[in-house]
Formats: structure tokens, C-alpha cells, sequence
């Protein structure tokens, strides 16, 4: 049986979606099609059922991925290790957010460094997208946000991820005292916002968790990277919801302030995501231990 084709098919498994997996793959969906197919014919099994919005596998399917896919990754495994061996070092390709991965996991994985390991890292916002590329075989191991679904795919939860609401000291001295807690819109009313996105992805969370309404106001900085909009927000452009870890600096050194302090603050929880069986690689593995291990203290 042609390896292309078993590959293909693991990579649409993963994908869910021909049109996903063709671009993962570089290759055209006809082609993706035309593989499928191919392979269907040599098993006289259909392999997956076509909906409207990408494919759903069938018990044959599954199956067959479940014994294909580990090793299908073993043998991309036996030809990576001899390109490393011939540098005589270990390659971890690595994603995740670029925030919580700059601050968090680069600086935990460092110490394997000196140990023979070289790292690669990928900066991916999207966690659908950082998903996809692990199931394709473009990372080892990642961090996200999303919680991947599928046996193909393992997961293990990292750490939670504390909100905080933030401003700087000018715009916090204007707020009148308790009334964040008695109407959550007011702040809204009375501050611009700065986010990340025009959905207000970490206003409408921490609202809806701690206020239980929605944020009436658009935001008035867009900035699409955590870390510009602190400094944003510490310029005094308006409130922010952050990351308690990404703006903890800040708060010690009275750049920003905590403008609430909830009983039960809002909480974003990162896994630490590979392909199912890749843990039995070591510097895969021993990556994974360093990172949970660093994880207890954060």
C-alpha cells in the first residue's frame, strides 16, 4: 500500500475536512479527493462520510487511523532523528499563543537546552489552527486554549490562566468607588477599551463571568498581541482584561491597576497537547515533564 495515501488519510482524519487537510498536506483538494478515493477502492470500505461542512469518519475509519496514525509518526520520528543525529542534537517544534509561550514555556523548556535539545517555535494565535498543524505533524507538542477532541490527539491539562481587570492610575482614581460591582456598564461608559480583537474576546468573558451582562461599548484600541495591549493600557488608552501573569510586572510597579478583585475571578485553562504516542519519543517526552513540572508554580 503507498504510504502517500495512508498519510493522506491520517491527515484528513485529523483535519476533519478535506479542504483542511489539503492545505496542511500542500496539495490540492482534488488531489486530497482523488487519494481518498484511491484508498477506499483498495479497502472496499468507505473511509469517511461527506457532510456539508467536512467529513465525519466511519467505524472503518476510525480504526484504521487508530493503528495507522503512531506509526506513520514513528517513521517521520526515524527520519527526523537522522537529520538530528548528524548535528548531534534533538529537534522539539514547539507552538503555541505567543504571550503565555514567550513568557511560560520558552523560558521553562531552556534548561534542556544544554541537554542536547533545539528548540523551533511557532507563534499561533488561532488554537484550531495550532491543533491542526500537531495533527499534521508541523509540531511536537503544543499549548492551547481549546481542548482538543479525538483520539488521535492527547491532552493534558497545564495550568489556569487568571483575568484581571486593569487601567491605569489616572482612569482608576476617576471610578467612583463599588461601582464596578453594582453595574459592570459604567466602566464601560466611562473608559475606552483596549483589546485584542473587535469581538472583545477577554471584555465579553470577564463581563459575562463577573458582571453576568454584556459589554455595551466597541473597543477604542485594537491591538493584536497581549503585551501591546498592556502598554497600551498602562498609557493610560483605557481598561484592559489581562492575563494576571503577563501584567503582574506592572501591577507591582503601579503602572496598572486591579480596578476589581472578584471572589471567583474569571479563568482560561492552557493543555499541553501532542499526538497520541509521541510521549514514547524522549525529548518529546522529557519536554512534557519539564513544562507540568514548571507548570506547579505558576
Amino acid at each position: 500500500m503507498d504510504l502517500a495515501l495512508l498519510r493522506t488519510f491520517v491527515t484528513v482524519h485529523r483535519a476533519g475536512s478535506f479542504t483542511r487537510a489539503a492545505a496542511l498536506l500542500g496539495l490540492s483538494q482534488p488531489a486530497v479527493t482523488s487519494q481518498i478515493r484511491t484508498l477506499e477502492r483498495q479497502l472496499g470500505r468507505p473511509l469517511f462520510l461527506r457532510q456539508a461542512r467536512g467529513v465525519t469518519p466511519t467505524t472503518v475509519g476510525d480504526e484504521l487511523a487508530h493503528r495507522a496514525a503512531p506509526h506513520l509518526d514513528a517513521l517521520v520520528e526515524i527520519v527526523e532523528a537522522g537529520l538530528d543525529e548528524e548535528s548531534g542534537v534533538r529537534t522539539l517544534h514547539l507552538a503555541g499563543p505567543p504571550e503565555f509561550t514567550s513568557a511560560r514555556v520558552l523560558p521553562a523548556l531552556a534548561p534542556l537546552v544544554s541537554q542536547g535539545l533545539a528548540l523551533r517555535t511557532s507563534f499561533t494565535g488561532n488554537a484550531e489552527e495550532t491543533l491542526e498543524g500537531l495533527a499534521a505533524g508541523h509540531h511536537d507538542l503544543a499549548v492551547t486554549t481549546a481542548r482538543p477532541r479525538g483520539g488521535l490527539i492527547a491532552q493534558t491539562p497545564l495550568c489556569d490562566e487568571e483575568h484581571v481587570l486593569v487601567a491605569s492610575p489616572r482612569w482608576a482614581a476617576r471610578l467612583e468607588d463599588g461601582a464596578l460591582l453594582r453595574k459592570g456598564a459604567v466602566v464601560l461608559e466611562q473608559l475606552p477599551v483596549v483589546e485584542v480583537h473587535e469581538s472583545l474576546p477577554f471584555v465579553s468573558r470577564y463581563w459575562a463571568s463577573v458582571f453576568d451582562s454584556r459589554p455595551p461599548a466597541a473597543a477604542a484600541v485594537i491591538a493584536p498581541d497581549l503585551r501591546a495591549a498592556l502598554e497600551s493600557a498602562a498609557a493610560g488608552a483605557g481598561l484592559a482584561v489581562l492575563p494576571r501573569y503577563l501584567c503582574l510586572g506592572a501591577l507591582e510597579d503601579g503602572r496598572l491597576v486591579a480596578l476589581l478583585e472578584p471572589a471567583v475571578p474569571p479563568l482560561r485553562t492552557y493543555f499541553l497537547v501532542v499526538r497520541t504516542g509521541t510521549l514514547a519519543l524522549p525529548h518529546i517526552a522529557r519536554a512534557h515533564e519539564e513544562l507540568l513540572l514548571a507548570a506547579a508554580a505558576w
